[in-house]
């Protein structure tokens, strides 16, 4: 059955890019309403719908817009914290333009969500089951689809920098995978983006406390990494944020080379304009039982 939160949840942060203070609440929604954020700082239509029909094209994060012009950034964390736990309705309100980075990571969110519990509703999931090859490629950074029996990614990294370098991993988000492997790892970038962002006036709410910095073989953070392959489990995080603005769980492979935001945006854009690459499918039990979020309790993960 659908999920939501049991009660609100409440976050205050910077945002990443803008660099301002911004409240931030989660609340529980009905059956079949969805995942909504509303900007409560906005006369009029403040609403924003989180689909991937919403999103504008922003080079360092993903951004949704709503007719009236009305936007929310940098969502991707949120939202995949919402999706791992295995939420399916919630409405997210927050009194600016971006949603708070906190550590940089899903953790907090996860750990806020778990605390508050999680309602069962009476509505069934309706899955996007992936029924034929999906691909979209730019240069050598592409992004594809395939059928699987539950959702899978499987994401690699190439960077110049050797404190990263190339990374590969693949995970199935099944039972709580992406709470114990992938929702503490942060977002991460290099020295040379890092000055050069402050340059052109972007960034402006980066520090070390939200963000990993590399720069050649060095970890610039004096904790380093929190896993040897940080940077492609938060590539993987990001992946997931983005893939649940299809509006329902996925039921099929994600394969990310080198992929970012955009790139996972236009192969959703990709799936639906192809009608038999997928079928909406009514879930039973047991099969939600392999959905992200399945099965989790709070007391389980204290490493949180």
């Amino acid at each position: 059955m659908q999920n939501t939160i049991r009660t609100a949840i409440h976050f205050t942060g910077v945002g990443l890019h803008h660099g301002r203070s911004a409240r931030m609440s989660i609340h529980p929604a009905m059956a079949n309403h969805g995942i909504w954020f509303r900007r409560t700082d906005v006369a009029g239509n403040g609403m924003i719908a989180a689909r991937h029909d919403s999103v504008e094209t922003s080079p360092l994060c993903t951004l949704l817009i709503n007719e009236a012009g009305v936007s929310v950034s940098t969502v991707e964390h949120v939202m995949a914290a919402l999706t791992g736990c295995g939420i399916n309705n919630a409405i997210v309100e927050i009194d600016g333009p971006e949603v708070p980075i906190l550590d940089g990571s899903a953790s907090d969110f996860v750990r806020a969500i778990l605390k508050a519990g999680i309602a069962r509703q009476d509505a069934p999931v309706h899955a996007l089951e992936v029924l034929r090859r999906v691909h979209v490629s730019d240069g050598a950074a592409s992004a594809t689809l395939t059928p699987a029996p539950e959702l899978e990614i499987d994401f690699s990294i190439d960077f110049t920098d050797r404190a990263i370098g190339q990374q590969h991993k693949v995970l199935r988000l099944s039972n709580g995978t992406f709470v114990r492997e992938l929702c503490d790892s942060r977002t991460f970038c290099r020295q040379s983006d890092v000055d050069a962002m402050h340059a052109a006036g972007k960034a402006l709410g980066g520090s070390l406390a939200n963000a990993v910095v590399v720069d050649g073989d060095r970890v610039v953070n004096p904790e380093g990494f929190r896993h040897t392959d940080e940077a492609v489990r938060h590539k993987m995080l990001d992946a997931l944020g983005d893939l649940s603005l299809a509006g329902a769980p996925i039921l099929g492979r994600y394969t990310g080379i080198r992929a970012g935001h955009a790139m996972t945006n236009k192969l959703l854009h990709a799936l639906f304009a192809d009608p038999l690459a997928y079928r909406v499918r009514t879930l039973t039990a047991a099969e939600c039982g392999i959905l992200p979020g399945a099965g989790l309790e709070k007391d389980v993960f204290t490493h949180l």
